[in-house]
This record gives structure tokens, sequence and C-alpha cells, in this order.
């Protein structure tokens, strides 16, 4: 995050480190797709997010897949739109997914798209985390944003 508030700052901006959690709830529909190949593993899935918390709104996204997720390998990278408040702050912007589990481990980043905020969120720079526990999905959003 230190990286993030210096480019910030080195672009003329007066940037705001912050870092907030909560909580959201996610719905998955795959998307059908014609299979080429019997033996081909990748799917494409949209999915829905509310989030409570410090950030409040929805999301909507686009996942790519490929793998074996039953067997605990596989890769995705998606894209999401948020759209809401963000520490009071009305606007949009977009999250980069990048992920891959495999052996029992599982290593993801969540980048926030760079250019990607609209409204009182334009400018925002950052990161996020998912935590999972049982069903309830948890999230870390660690951003900057110029002052307003």
């Amino acid at each position: 995050m230190h990286t993030i508030a210096a480019l910030a700052l080195a672009a003329g901006q007066a940037a705001s480190p912050a870092e907030v959690k909560g909580t959201f709830d996610v719905t998955i529909t795959p998307v059908p797709e014609v299979r080429t190949a019997p033996d081909d593993t990748r799917g494409r899935m949209r999915f829905t997010k509310t989030f409570q918390g410090a950030l409040s709104g929805t999301s909507e996204g686009e996942m790519l897949t490929a793998g074996a997720p039953a067997s605990g390998s596989a890769g995705y990278v998606a894209l999401e739109r948020f759209t809401g408040t963000l520490g009071g702050r009305r606007g949009s912007f977009v999250m980069q997914h990048s992920g891959t589990m495999h052996g029992g481990r599982q290593d993801l980043s969540i980048a926030i798209a760079p250019g990607s905020g609209t409204g009182e969120l334009a400018g925002i720079a950052g990161s996020a985390t998912i935590d999972i526990a049982g069903k309830q999905h948890f999230y870390t959003l660690r951003y900057t944003l110029p002052a307003p």
C-alpha cells in the first residue's frame, strides 16, 4: 500500500491510504458453452455480489476457469465492476482477479484496475483479499483515493 500512496503523491494527488473490512454475498451462474473437445476443462461464469460494511453496494462480474476444481486443482481470472459507496464516497471501480489452487494451496490476487474508478471513486488504487469461513465471505480492501 505504501507504493500506491507514493505513486498517488508523485502524481500530485493527496492520497489517503485506508483499509476496510466487511462481508459480501455472492451468486455464481455458469454460462453454457459448446465444447469442441470432451477433455476441455474451461468454464465461464457470471456472478453478482452484495457488499456490506464500509464498502457498500453491488458488483457484477465474469469469470473464466480451467482445471478440475472438484479435485483441488484449477485456475481462474475475473473482472468485476463494483458500484456503490466506499467510506461515504459514491462511484464505481473494477477489480481484477487472478487465482489458482493446487494441492490444498490457494493463491489469489485481486487488484483495482488502474483508471477504472468513476464518480467520487475516480483515481482509486489498491488491492483486496477474500476469506471464506463456512458459507460466509469476508473482504479486506486496501486502497488510496485522491483528496475530495
